[in-house]
């Protein structure tokens, strides 16, 4: 447990899982508020939309018609950042400071369900193990490539978070390299599993559930908590119960345990505020490249930017982008917070 004079006491938190230090400033929630706020969002309503390039039987923007798909539903990005046929080539100052290399992989889209109006937080359980089944395939398939070593699962929820249409989707991107923050992932994890001889998250998952205090659910397989080291007010970890390295290797109970505490976080979310939350998700899953990662445990991060109302949000500004992430709210707050949303959303 953290000690009690901690949560109203200005200090720094270690993040273990990335190797970096969070600023906690829990005095700082009594701060008037004079800056931007934001519009109030709505559900949508119509099941199926006209305009919606996402919806069943609709012509998208770069001409391709979406079709009348009855369940899961994935694509190939029409306007993909990244190119699977660019030929290798890179460049070299010979001093190491201006370096660049080209970047082969492939964006998908993946829509979670035919209806307009549906969200993880309403979609059924089942049909939520679809999308996982869905993201798993893409998985296994995009990996398989030799050119790839690392694929991304991620949803936008929002327009808050960039989302560019309101139909529920996610998407998927495999890259040649490993990216950024699965990378510092890898290094610690390695590093970890190297002295102690067990994998980082399942030792820290351990040490979570004995206090108890940041734990916002939990089923048979998987457990949903407020990391001690989080930096986005109601930023969230699902974890495995057992070491798994990704999705394909996920057991039948494992996927259905997933689906439904996917379904549990976000239906809580939207009880936080009384408003549709939105958030960035994605899995980080281990390296597709070849090589065996004992040491990796596959989990999956909510990012939602919402701070102390459906209006006002958390910006990543000033000492965040100079310094180091900061935060008000304490950890244990939060979680408090979204256990009792999770309750009030009964599911």
């Amino acid at each position: 447990m953290i000690p009690e004079s901690f949560l109203q006491t200005p200090h720094r938190r270690w993040n273990a899982l990335k190797r970096e230090w969070v600023l906690v400033s829990p005095h700082r929630t009594q701060r008037p508020w004079q800056g931007q706020t934001e519009d109030t969002v709505k559900p949508a309503v119509l099941k199926y939309d006209p305009t919606c390039y996402l919806c069943p039987g609709n012509t998208r923007a770069g001409g391709h018609v979406t079709p009348k798909y009855p369940g899961t539903f994935v694509f190939e990005n029409d306007f993909a950042a990244l190119k699977d046929d660019v030929a290798p080539a890179s460049f070299d100052d010979g001093a190491g400071l201006l370096r660049a290399s080209t970047e082969r992989g492939v964006c998908r889209v993946l829509c979670f369900d035919p209806r307009h109006d549906l969200t993880l937080a309403t979609m059924s359980v089942p049909a939520i193990r679809n999308v996982v089944d869905m993201w798993t395939g893409q998985v296994q398939e995009l990996g398989a490539r030799e050119e790839i070593a690392y694929v991304e699962v991620f949803e936008n929820r929002g327009a808050m978070m960039g989302a560019s249409n309101p139909h529920p989707h996610g998407q998927i991107w495999a890259t040649e390299h490993i990216p950024n923050e699965p990378a510092l992932e890898l290094a610690s994890q390695k590093d970890y599993f190297a002295q102690h001889g067990s994998p980082l998250l399942i030792d820290y998952l351990a040490k979570e559930l004995s206090e108890g205090e940041r734990i916002i659910a939990e089923n048979e397989t998987w457990v949903a908590l407020v990391p001690f080291w989080a930096v986005w007010p109601f930023e969230t970890m699902l974890v495995p119960r057992a070491a798994v390295s990704g999705l394909p290797a996920l057991t039948e109970a494992q996927r259905d345990g997933l689906a439904a505490i996917l379904k549990t976080v976000t239906a809580g979310y939207n009880q936080v505020f009384d408003t549709p939350f939105p958030y960035s998700m994605g899995f980080h899953g281990a390296p597709t490249d070849g090589e065996d990662h004992p040491e990796w445990v596959m989990h999956a991060h909510f990012f939602p930017p919402l701070l102390r109302s459906a209006t006002v949000r958390k910006f990543m500004v000033g000492f965040e982008l100079l310094g180091s992430p900061q935060r008000d709210i304490t950890p244990e707050s939060a979680a408090e917070t979204l256990r009792q949303a999770v309750k009030k959303a009964g599911v």
